[in-house]
């Protein structure tokens, strides 16, 4: 173990030693970020070529970086970090790993429920948790909301990923803010004896199990269904063609959302040029280029989005703050476990 962290600590040293040499030829910032390359270096490309600021990425997994963080320390070279879910942002926070932002652009362009009240993290765009169903067994008129999807009529018919994916845990989390931990956790027991077989895989799996008859429904980000129905691969979008997108909860508190999202770090090199990359990822241009690009809903309202999201139609999301997710992602995770949802 003692090797294994002296071994990370060359490594955060050698990267630091990098930014640094890079530093000194011009302005530049360091991201963090556990999105897939392609999904996010094409906007910070577009961030370079409009202001002349190198934007150095390193990219892993989100438990990875955080952990990478706090290793480092006060010599990290990061100045941001990015994550696709709400979780890890308030994870980064409770360890102190990120600092406070005080920006005009970002308060008034980012609705409250998507930001930290305190400043210290902010979602960049949204995602939709919703119900997918196999369009040839099922009426949509049969779904209603996140919780009938207990009801015996889908015994032995949802798909859904495991319990450790921090999707399902900020899912189970709204719950709790909701309805209580016993509600939920009797939900969550409803839930799984539910389930068509045992988790396994992740979102565009369960999209291909409804496709392919395993199940009749799953629990899926919209953006990895969007990503199928656009993909090059002819299986996939076969797949995808086989399903379509039910919004839950309409009738009451909206579909559950969560965010790509990203913080600024504690001990931040490049604080001014990293707050004018935060400032441009919520501008028209950057707005627009998820929506269109990445299929992932604006965080601000009135940005034109792609035609995939425009065929989905409107739809109302549940307005819940998004700091609760953290603050019962501990008891949701318990709570998942006691119903075995593995």
């Amino acid at each position: 173990m003692k090797k294994l962290l002296l071994s990370m600590f060359a490594v955060s040293a050698l990267s630091a030693g990098l930014f640094i040499s890079s530093a000194a030829q011009a302005a530049e910032v360091n991201v963090y970020s556990g999105r897939e390359e392609n999904l996010i270096k094409p906007l910070l490309d577009r961030f370079t070529a409009a202001t002349g600021i190198t934007v150095n990425l390193i990219t892993a997994g989100a438990d990875e970086l955080t952990t990478r963080l706090e290793l480092e320390g006060a010599n990290s070279p990061a100045d941001l970090l990015l994550t696709v879910d709400v979780g890890r942002l308030l994870r980064a926070k409770e360890l102190g790993l990120l600092q406070a932002v005080d920006s005009d652009v970002l308060e008034s362009q980012i609705p409250a429920q998507y930001r930290d009240s305190e400043g210290q993290w902010f979602g960049v765009s949204l995602r939709a948790r919703v119900v997918v169903y196999d369009k040839e067994r099922v009426d949509p008129a049969q779904l209603s909301t996140y919780e009938d999807l207990v009801d015996p009529k889908w015994r032995g018919q949802i798909c859904v990923r495991s319990s450790s994916n921090i999707y399902n845990q900020s899912m189970t989390a709204a719950m709790i803010s909701h309805h209580g931990v016993e509600t939920t956790e009797q939900w969550a027991r409803g839930l799984v004896a539910n389930f068509a077989r045992d988790p396994q895989g992740g979102d565009r799996d369960q999209i291909a199990a409804v496709a392919i008859g395993q199940c009749q429904l799953a629990i899926v980000n919209t953006y990895y269904l969007a990503g199928m129905m656009n993909a090059t691969n002819e299986e996939q979008r076969e797949q995808a063609s086989k399903v379509a997108v039910f919004w839950p909860n309409q009738d009451d508190r909206g579909a559950h959302i969560n965010i790509s999202g990203v913080g600024l770090t504690a001990h931040a090199p490049n604080r001014t040029e990293a707050v004018q990359l935060l400032e441009y990822l919520v501008s028209d241009e950057a707005q627009t280029w998820y929506a269109e690009t990445n299929n992932e809903f604006p965080v601000r309202q009135g940005v034109p989005v792609s035609a995939t999201l425009q065929a989905w139609g409107e739809f109302k999301a549940d307005d819940l703050a998004l700091e609760q997710l953290g603050t019962h992602n501990a008891e949701s995770v318990r709570l998942m476990d006691r119903a075995g949802w593995r």
